[in-house]
């Protein structure tokens, strides 16, 4: 990062992840800001970054940013959407941090929010999958969860496992999910239940898969060190965006993901740390292997270690690695685009000690890593806590 233009979290804000049938995504994106101005002192942006995923077919709405800007009462602050698949929040945020980085602006609002239940049935699974390549994946019939689970049973073989190996990253979101009143989830699962899922891609099963949902997700940015909390600042100490092969057929090696991968290095090297380093993390878990591979690809564990890692506690709240402390994709919802900045907001809670009865112990550095078009694009945030008497 820049050594002498710094970027901080100044404030966040959320609603709640579930069905929002009686809500538009104006009015979703407003609950997010109010909230999140009511921890700042910050009322002004000089820009407006959104993230978001899928308004303009299953909401008709294009140019969804401006749409929000007007009716929030932003008239006449820049605006500009951002998609990138499942990672749109996060790209969000990532251009909100060279923004400020740049020097062209010094303060930026950050929303990413997503309005899916607009769309119901088959048709929502079409639009989901409209991140995969089109030619050689979605115009077959080819899902996102028909993706993971190829994935899946390929890594089944490889290294020799069985699904039930898969549960504990389930059974701990759920876990967590319990504790946090913005999930959409709050119910504890356990291995039985997880045997005795419905399968949706073999071998995957659909406590393997996150729901998706409606939910907005606000952040206020500043290049001025303003508390978070008190006596704590929260410091964007890295973010790095990187892509891939986008088609699985060609890729070199499928149970690699090698955008996050090189993303979570190049963030590690902004920080100036290394993965052991890291207390706590929010990865993209949309599906059980991609939490395993997603562990590995950011170096937490070994490549093929991401279950063993998993079933030995690594990813408890007391682990290790602790992952999904909000609930994660699985329990909190996968609200689409803003699933980025969820993870985000929810790690800064974290080194804010404002994680409630899920909260880690002491943590200095947290992750935030979001992935989009099946691992095809990976952005990584490394946030830091600084202690200012």
């Amino acid at each position: 990062m820049n050594q002498e233009k710094q970027v901080y979290i100044s404030s966040v804000g959320f609603t709640n992840v579930g069905e929002h049938w009686n809500e538009s995504i104006a009015q979703l994106a407003m609950s997010a800001i109010t909230d999140v101005l009511d921890g700042t002192s910050i009322d002004q942006f000089d820009h407006i970054f959104v993230g978001n995923m899928m308004s303009s077919v299953i909401s008709q709405q294009h140019n969804v940013g401006s749409f929000i800007a007007d009716y929030c009462g932003f008239n006449g602050v820049p605006v500009v959407t951002i998609e990138s698949a499942g990672s749109s929040g996060a790209t969000a945020f990532h251009q909100a941090v060279l923004s400020i980085l740049s020097g062209q602006i010094n303060t930026a609002l950050v929303l990413g929010v997503e309005k899916m239940t607009d769309s119901i049935g088959s048709s929502i699974y079409d639009v989901m999958s409209v991140g995969s390549d089109n030619d050689w994946e979605l115009f077959h019939g080819v899902t996102l969860s028909g993706i993971a689970g190829l994935i899946m049973r390929r890594y089944m073989y490889q290294h020799n496992i069985s699904n039930e190996l898969f549960a504990n990253f389930s059974i701990n979101a759920h876990n967590n999910g319990a504790n946090n009143s913005n999930a959409m989830f709050r119910n504890k699962i356990n291995l039985e239940r997880y045997l005795q899922a419905n399968i949706v891609a073999s071998p995957m099963n659909i406590l393997d898969c996150a729901p998706d949902a409606d939910g907005a997700c606000a952040i206020v940015l500043t290049n001025e060190c303003i508390e978070f909390s008190p006596g704590n600042h929260i410091r964007v100490a890295a973010s790095n965006m990187s892509n891939s092969v986008l088609p699985l057929h060609d890729r070199s090696d499928i149970l690699i993901f090698d955008a996050a991968h090189n993303s979570a290095n190049m963030a590690y090297h902004q920080a100036g740390i290394n993965a052991a380093q890291v207390d706590v993390a929010e990865i993209y878990d949309q599906f059980s292997i991609y939490a395993a591979m997603s562990l590995e690809a950011c170096g937490f564990v070994q490549e093929g270690n991401g279950v063993d890692l998993a079933n030995q506690g690594g990813i408890d709240i007391n682990g290790v690695i602790p992952i999904s402390t909000f609930g994660g994709l699985k329990s909190r919802g996968n609200p689409g685009g803003a699933t980025g900045v969820y993870q985000i907001a929810e790690i800064a809670l974290q080194l804010a000690g404002l994680a409630g009865v899920n909260q880690v112990r002491d943590p200095q550095w947290a992750l935030a890593q979001c992935l989009g078009s099946s691992g095809g694009t990976a952005v990584t945030h490394i946030l830091e806590k600084i202690n200012i008497k």
